[in-house]
C-alpha cells in the first residue's frame, strides 16, 4: 500500500489524464474567438524586471490548459521571474502583439504548439525563438526547441529493463514526419544492442499492410513493436486497434510514445513531465540571449514520466512486482 501511495502522488490527477487524451487534437484546432489582447502572468513569486521572455500558447479551456500552465510554471521557476504568457485568440493581430512585446523588452519567444509557432514566425525575426508542444516538424532543423516525442534511448532502456530478451524493435513510420526521430532511434538501438527494423509507410494502407506482415513474421520471444507519435502509421481509429489486437493475440510487446496507448493495451509508454520540460525550455531561452546561442534543431523529450499496463505485463509473462511498479508514475489498471 505504501508503494501505491507513492505512485498515486506522482501520477497525473484525473483531469490531467483527460487533458492528455485531448492534447494532440487540441494543439491543432483553430484559434478560439477573439478576446482582448493581454498577457497572463502565471508566476506567483516576486516580479523581476525586465521580463525578456514571452510564451505564446493556445487559449484553451481546462483541463487542457493545465498542460500549458504547467510548462509555463516550469519556465518561470527556471528563470526565477515572470514571463509574458500570451494566450492566442482567433483575431490576434501580429502587429499589435509585436508592439506589445517590444514595449515589454522581450528578446526571446517560447512558442507552444503549432499555433504558437505560426504566430511567432509572423513576428520580428530578430527575436530569439524556442519551440515546444509539437511532436514532430518536417523542417525542425530550422528551429531550436524540445518536441513531445520521447527520446528513443529512454524508451529502449525501459524496454530492456522490462523485457531483456528483446533483440529486435519493429517500427512503422512515415519519414515525412519522423525521419529525424529514426536517426536518433538507430543510434539508440545500436547502443542498446538491439536491431531496429524500420519500415517506411506514406499512407494508412501501406502502414496496415506492413503491420500485418510484421506480425506474421514476428517472434514474441525476441521482437517488440514501437508506436511512435505519427499521424499516418499510428492512426488512432484504424491502425491502433489493429495493432493492439494482433499484439495481444500473438503476445508481442508493444511500447509507445503516447500515454493514451497504455490504457488501450500497450505495455508501457513515456509521456511529458511538463514542469521539467518548462525548466529546460527556460534554459534554452536563457542560452538564446548569450553570445553563443544553442544550435538549431529539435531535441527529443527527455523530461518524462512512465506508464505501465499491469494487465498486459501479466499477459506477456513479465514480472511487475513492487520494485518495478515504483519505477512507473502511472499504473493501469490501478492496483
Amino acid at each position: 500500500m505504501a508503494g501505491r501511495r507513492v505512485i498515486d502522488k506522482l501520477a497525473p490527477p484525473s483531469p490531467h489524464r483527460r487533458a492528455l487524451l485531448r492534447l494532440c487534437a487540441a494543439l491543432a484546432v483553430p484559434l478560439v474567438p477573439h478576446a482582448p489582447l493581454h498577457a497572463q502572468t502565471i508566476f506567483t513569486g516576486e516580479l523581476a524586471a525586465p521580463r525578456p521572455v514571452a510564451v505564446l500558447f493556445p487559449d484553451l479551456p481546462e483541463p487542457v490548459r493545465k498542460v500549458f500552465t504547467d510548462i509555463i510554471g516550469g519556465i518561470e521557476e527556471q528563470l526565477h521571474q515572470r514571463v509574458q504568457a500570451w494566450p492566442l485568440t482567433a483575431a490576434l493581430d501580429p502587429a499589435e502583439l509585436g508592439a506589445a512585446l517590444r514595449r515589454q523588452g522581450v528578446r526571446v519567444i517560447i512558442a507552444l504548439g503549432r499555433q504558437g509557432l505560426k504566430v511567432a514566425e509572423a513576428l520580428d525575426p530578430a527575436l530569439g525563438l524556442v519551440i515546444s508542444g509539437i511532436s514532430s516538424l518536417p523542417d525542425g532543423d530550422r528551429h531550436t526547441g524540445i518536441c513531445l516525442s520521447p527520446d528513443p534511448a529512454l524508451l529502449f532502456t525501459r524496454l530492456r529493463n522490462l523485457a531483456p530478451g528483446v533483440r529486435r524493435v519493429i517500427v512503422v513510420y512515415n519519414p515525412q514526419h519522423n525521419d529525424w526521430l529514426l536517426r536518433l532511434a538507430r543510434e539508440a538501438a545500436r547502443l542498446h544492442g538491439v536491431e531496429l527494423a524500420a519500415l517506411e509507410a506514406l499512407d494508412l494502407g501501406a502502414a496496415a499492410r506492413l503491420y500485418q506482415s510484421a506480425f506474421a513474421a514476428a517472434d514474441n520471444r525476441r521482437d517488440a513493436l514501437w508506436l511512435p507519435t505519427d499521424p499516418t502509421t499510428v492512426d488512432e481509429t484504424t491502425i491502433l486497434p489493429l495493432v493492439l489486437r494482433e499484439a495481444w493475440n500473438r503476445a508481442v510487446p508493444v511500447f509507445s510514445s503516447s500515454f493514451l496507448h497504455v490504457r488501450k493495451g500497450a505495455l508501457f509508454a513515456l509521456y511529458p513531465n511538463n514542469i521539467e520540460l518548462g525548466r529546460n525550455l527556460g534554459n534554452l531561452a536563457t542560452a538564446m540571449m548569450t553570445a553563443e546561442p544553442p544550435p538549431r534543431g529539435l531535441l527529443p523529450l527527455r523530461e518524462v514520466y512512465a506508464a505501465l499496463n499491469l494487465r498486459t505485463a501479466s499477459h506477456l509473462g513479465i514480472a511487475a512486482g513492487p520494485a518495478v511498479q515504483r519505477s512507473f508514475q502511472f499504473l493501469y489498471p490501478e492496483p
